[in-house]
């Protein structure tokens, strides 16, 4: 079970990671909605590095919970329409 774990926190690790890097923001950066943007981008990122450190710390349970929430928040935004991503990108629920 714990190698399960560990496949699956560095995978979804890398998933964020890869994540952050795809979506661009679709929205003008003045606004309400730009600010949004924003919030959703510095949540995710903040998640990866907090399950970076979990992850250091072989807590391997809370580093998978910090990605996942972290591609939560970006993902939430992708389908909000805050940020665009690849017509072929196999990372978001669109």
């Amino acid at each position: 079970m714990a190698a399960d774990l560990q496949e699956k926190t560095n995978r979804y690790e890398g998933m964020l990671a890869d994540a952050l890097d795809e979506a661009v923001q679709a929205v003008p950066d003045e606004t309400h909605l730009g600010d949004a943007a924003a919030d959703c981008l510095e949540m995710a990122g903040s998640y990866l590095d907090d399950g970076r450190h979990f992850k250091a710390d072989d807590d391997w349970v809370n580093a998978l919970a910090s990605f996942s929430y972290g591609y939560g928040w970006l993902d939430a935004g992708v389908r909000m329409g805050l940020f665009d991503i690849p017509d072929d990108s196999h990372l978001f629920t669109m």
